[in-house]
Formats: C-alpha cells, structure tokens, sequence
C-alpha cells in the first residue's frame, strides 16, 4: 500500500466531477477530493474548465485519512498537468535568430528517433 503523507504531489486519475470539486483515483485502496476551492486561486465557474474525467494529474495532499483511505487534495499551486511543483518563477523565453529554422532542421531527427523507440 502507498505511503501518502501532507505535502507530497502524487500522481492520480479523475474519476468524477461534482459542482463541488473533483474526485480522484490513485491506487486500489486511496481516492480523494479535490474541493472547487482548492482548483485555482480565481473564481471556479465550472470545474471542467480545468479538468475532466480520465485525466492524469498531479495534486498536492493537504490532508490524509488512512482509516477511511481518503485523501484531501489541491491543485491552485503546482503545476498539476506535469510533475513538477509550481515555483512562482517565470523564465523568459530567449529568441533565436533561426526562429522556427530550428524546428524545421529538428523535426526529422525526433521523428525517426521517437518511431525507433516505438519499435523497441
């Protein structure tokens, strides 16, 4: 059984949505809640305009039940459509003089080496 403790990101499946939040899968014993306002720091009109059934998504833990195998979850501050938590850190993006040249020079090389991973 997995080890959830307050304050992990945990990677997990939506399973329902209700007005008030979301629910969440992560293995055959734990599921949890994210509540509407625990989705964004803004106004939530529908919660579908952030997440829908069967998506894979990261959520921070804020609270565990392990009697009742019920987690209390938050997605306002990570980044939980990847793994990496939210650092408030903008990059700036760097311009190149090539621009799009590089994508364009790029694309075959991905190509034949995404579709040699594919056959292994």
């Amino acid at each position: 059984m997995a080890n959830y403790k307050k304050g992990n990101v945990v990677k997990g499946t939506i399973t329902g949505i209700e007005s008030y939040g979301a629910f969440v899968s992560f293995d055959e014993f734990y599921s949890g809640l994210i509540h509407i306002s625990e989705i964004s720091h803004g106004f939530v009109k529908d919660i579908h305009d952030f997440v829908n059934i069967g998506d894979v998504i990261y959520t921070e833990i804020l609270e565990v039940d392990d009697e009742d195998y019920q987690l209390k979850l938050s997605i306002k501050n990570i980044a939980y459509k990847n793994s990496r938590k939210y650092s408030g850190k903008q990059r700036k993006i760097i311009e190149t003089k090539q621009g799009f040249k590089t994508l364009e020079y790029k694309l075959p090389y991905w190509i034949e080496e995404n579709l040699k991973k594919q056959k292994k």
